[in-house]
């Protein structure tokens, strides 16, 4: 005999389809629920704080510069920041890290 029978022998029972895809579904149902949506969340928040910046509003920008809005233009993608007296820079509207509304 030129096969053993150990070979000829048909393969065992395999898992379905359903069952080999089910552990990559939960793992990327888990990316999803602590990875994606809180950082899809953040940014959304740090969208709309960035977009209501207005005159007055004390910013700390991600380089660590703080300062007071002295001029803030909705349709501009930036804003001037008076870091100390007649001290202005213009600041992308994007690098604001944290607001502190004025008084």
């Amino acid at each position: 005999m030129l096969i053993s029978p150990a070979f000829a022998q048909a393969a065992g029972g395999g898992a379905s389809l359903t069952a080999q895809l089910l552990p990559f579904v939960l793992i990327f149902a888990i990316f999803y629920f602590f990875l994606i949506r809180p950082q899809q969340k953040r940014a959304k928040e740090h969208r709309e704080l960035v977009n209501n910046v207005k005159r007055g509003d004390k910013v700390t920008t991600s380089g660590g510069i703080r300062g007071t809005v002295s001029k803030a233009v909705a349709e501009q993608d930036f804003v001037e920041v008076e870091i100390a007296k007649d001290v202005k820079v213009e600041v992308v509207r994007g690098m604001i890290a944290s607001v502190e509304k004025k008084d």
